[in-house]
């Protein structure tokens, strides 16, 4: 074999053993009106978006008609929806259990019209009480909307965030075993178990990967608790990327850089710091051997 041979047959093994990945990004992170968000994303070479809010209004708010001409623009700009980034769960574990199946019922409908496979939830706050306390209350919640969602075609995704129950590892991992429903898996986010204290790949990655179907792209500094560009704070962002990679995901990695604001219901970074958001990520993929668009 020639010099020239051996050269393209190198080329064509590590072309072959290149893994692809699905990009996608919080719209309301670059900007409220969705229109930007979607020329946005399509610049920095994603084809899909993860839909939180649009012309300021959260997606279980939107009307018929506002979710219509939403997914018009979008169509328009060649994208699809990974996931609906609803607020389910984000309220008091005190509130009736229908209070956010209801409100669920409102994001299967933006993911039936937006043709999106997931929607994101979270697992009660509980201020003044301690997370043994609410365990049963918490159970009992995710257990109706995962009910909820079977037989829809869409996968609801827990979110690790601080301050509700499901925010270590370990009060994860319970939510998604205990309730063992097809309809209910997870979204892995970095920088909200860096917020928490914990090390995200070291303390987390091996007991909660057979549930992991969805990457949220967001990194953290420990000591402050500091969002970060990935694979600049102490998420161990690069190597739960090359773990996932090694073990055959191919999801969707969605970024949620928050670098500009951070506030209850969701965040902000602003087009040109979501723009240095996706170009630390794509060093991270680059040194990974990732591709994603």
């Amino acid at each position: 074999m020639s010099a020239a041979e051996e050269k393209a047959a190198e080329e064509k093994a590590a072309q072959e053993k290149t893994v692809h990945w699905d990009l996608s990004g919080f719209g309301d992170e670059i900007d409220a009106d969705p229109r930007v968000q979607a020329a946005v994303l399509r610049a920095l070479g994603a084809r899909h978006i993860e839909v939180r809010s649009a012309w300021g209004t959260n997606i279980v708010d939107l009307s018929e008609e506002q979710l219509a001409q939403l997914k018009a623009i979008l169509d328009e700009a060649g994208l699809k929806a990974s996931a609906i980034a609803s607020p389910i769960g984000k309220v008091d574990v005190g509130l009736p259990v229908e209070h956010e199946v209801e409100r669920l019922g409102r994001a299967l409908r933006a993911a039936e019209v937006l043709g999106a496979p997931y929607i994101r939830i979270f697992s009660f706050y509980y201020e003044g009480r301690t997370p043994e306390d609410v365990r049963d209350a918490v159970i009992e919640r995710m257990t109706a909307l995962a009910r909820r969602a079977e037989g829809t075609g869409v996968v609801l995704v827990h979110e690790n965030e601080k301050d509700i129950f499901g925010d270590i590892p370990e009060r994860v991992r319970d939510i998604v075993e205990t309730v063992d429903s097809p309809s209910l898996k997870l979204a892995w986010d970095p920088a909200n178990f860096v917020q928490v204290g914990v090390k995200p790949f070291t303390q987390g990655y091996e007991m909660l990967r057979p549930h992991v179907v969805y990457l949220q792209v967001k990194d953290a500094l420990a000591g402050s608790g500091r969002v970060v560009p990935a694979g600049e704070g102490d998420g161990e962002v690069r190597a739960t990327v090359e773990a996932l990679r090694d073990s055959g995901y191919t999801g969707f990695a969605s970024l949620e850089p928050h670098l500009a604001d951070a506030f209850e219901l969701g965040g902000f970074s602003g087009p040109e710091a979501f723009g240095v958001a996706a170009r630390a990520f794509a060093r991270v993929l680059e040194r990974a051997g990732v591709e994603a668009d």
